[in-house]
């Protein structure tokens, strides 16, 4: 009997890991941009978060990717918008913006 199976070639894991970390750095990337708008420190960001500084610090890096729920806090502790723009399988955008008063 002849079974098939799903097979992940390296140069798929190498795509699917490059776009991993492209996606991490382009959300530390907005999160940094926007905390340095405002004149804020990675600890003082991190104090209004409810995080520490490592923790913002890994962020912007680009040491991990930040869930929705984190994304809310940090919208908040930014006082930003967050826009995301999303093409499947090509594009990211992301961005903190002020928020209209």
């Amino acid at each position: 009997m002849s079974h098939t199976r799903w097979e992940i070639t390296d140069a798929d894991r190498a795509r699917e890991g490059y776009q991993e970390a492209r996606r991490a750095y382009l959300f530390g990337k907005a999160i940094r941009d926007r905390r340095t708008a405002l004149g804020l420190t990675q600890t003082q960001l991190a104090e209004r978060a409810g995080m520490t500084q490592a923790a913002i610090s890994r962020l912007e890096h680009g040491g991990s990717t930040p869930t929705i729920p984190l994304l809310e806090r940090l919208a908040s502790a930014l006082d930003s918008t967050l826009h995301l723009d999303i093409t499947p399988d090509s594009d990211l955008s992301v961005a903190f913006t002020s928020r209209a008063a």
